[in-house]
């Protein structure tokens, strides 16, 4: 069961990835903003751990209903790392090589968004002029920002994949 196991996940990672990568590719085509709404980013998230969960659900359906935590785990983690990778590489590939200059476009946008938020916040006006700074001080789509932001997003849904996990592991009885 193993090999299913991984075959299953591989796939729903195969689809994630597909699903993650024409996201960011419509959004550049139709409008950069849509990168940095709030909204899209929600929607992403919830994306990604529903596919996660139908990855568990599809081994403990091939498995007569049964999954041990491991199992369950590695299935949503399969799944979650390989869509996020492919997303990952289409992303670096369209603002390092492809069109460099969105993401410069997106770093302005960025800063909006943030400057908005932070003055929500009443935040004072030296806190925000210190983080556009760091911003603008960055490149977010170099290779070293862009493996940071991998692995914090594998930390953050690897501990969403835990509760998942615990929450659709069903032991069998008869191997016991």
């Amino acid at each position: 069961m193993e090999k299913s196991l991984k075959s299953i996940a591989t796939n729903y990672g195969l689809y994630l990835g597909a699903l993650l990568a024409l996201i960011t590719v419509l959004a550049y085509a139709v409008n950069l903003e849509l990168l940095t709404n709030m909204w899209m980013g929600i929607f992403i998230m919830i994306a990604i751990i529903v596919l996660g969960i139908i990855s568990v659900a599809k081994i403990k359906q091939v498995q007569n209903g049964f999954a041990s935590f491991k199992q369950a785990f590695t299935a949503y983690f399969i799944t979650v790392l390989i869509g996020l990778l492919i997303s990952t590489f289409v992303s670096y590939l369209l603002f390092n090589f492809i069109d460099p200059e969105a993401s410069e476009i997106l770093k302005e946008k960025t800063i909006e968004k943030t400057v908005e938020m932070m003055e929500g916040f009443n935040s004072s006006s030296d806190v925000i002029a210190e983080t556009v700074e760091q911003i603008e001080s960055q490149n977010q789509y170099s290779l070293g920002n862009i493996a940071k932001g991998l692995a914090g997003y594998l930390v953050f849904f690897s501990v969403i994949g835990l509760i998942v996990a615990a929450a659709m592991k069903k032991s069998n009885p008869d191997a016991e």
